[in-house]
């Protein structure tokens, strides 16, 4: 079982509900995987121990909604919970089972109860009932763009779930780099 290292990349995108897209720069995550034998049709099976991945925050360092920052003081938090699935190594198709706990806070003051979202990343098209996208398979570099649309349930915190128009779908847009050894 080879090594697998994944690091996130700048140019990454996030969409919940009717907002429009942020752009995310989530340059500086990722982590240590473990790469299995291929089946017979090439796919080689992958999984990434959650606790050793990491995921930069949305800040107003890294994220920009209609080319503004976020406000200052509010921060998403990401937590893993679950990055597996599969690679395609000779035409580069990724297919990841991903789970994560989002977590808001404002200025340090309240903390939001998580957003939990689930979603298959892939780096061929993804489409819901309100967001799309079309991912981009692994170059000759390890580089590509996986894809996501999931639905969001409620919190149960009334003002979020208002805010935030819940349950909806969300969109992830992830820039990253997959290298073995």
């Amino acid at each position: 079982m080879p090594p697998l290292q994944l690091t996130t990349e700048a140019g990454c995108g996030l969409a919940i509900g009717r907002y429009p897209r942020f752009r995310y720069n989530a340059r500086g995550g990722g982590g240590s995987g473990q790469l299995e034998a291929p089946d017979g049709e090439g796919w080689r099976p992958l999984a990434f121990a959650p606790e050793g991945l990491t995921i930069p925050a949305l800040t107003w360092r890294t994220t920009r909604v209609l080319g503004l920052p976020l406000p200052p003081g509010l921060s998403i938090t990401i937590a893993p919970q679950r990055l597996e699935g599969r690679w395609q190594q000779e035409s580069g198709a990724v297919q990841l089972e991903f789970l994560a706990q989002f977590m808001f806070a404002v200025a340090g003051l309240h903390q939001a109860p998580d957003l939990i979202v689930r979603t298959r990343l892939v780096s061929a098209e993804a489409r819901g009932q309100r967001h799309s996208a079309v991912g981009v398979p692994l170059d000759q570099n390890g580089r590509g763009v996986l894809v996501g649309v999931a639905v969001v349930e409620p919190t149960g915190e009334a003002w979020l779930d208002r805010f935030l128009g819940l349950p909806d779908e969300a969109l992830a847009v992830l820039r990253c780099r997959l290298l073995v050894g």
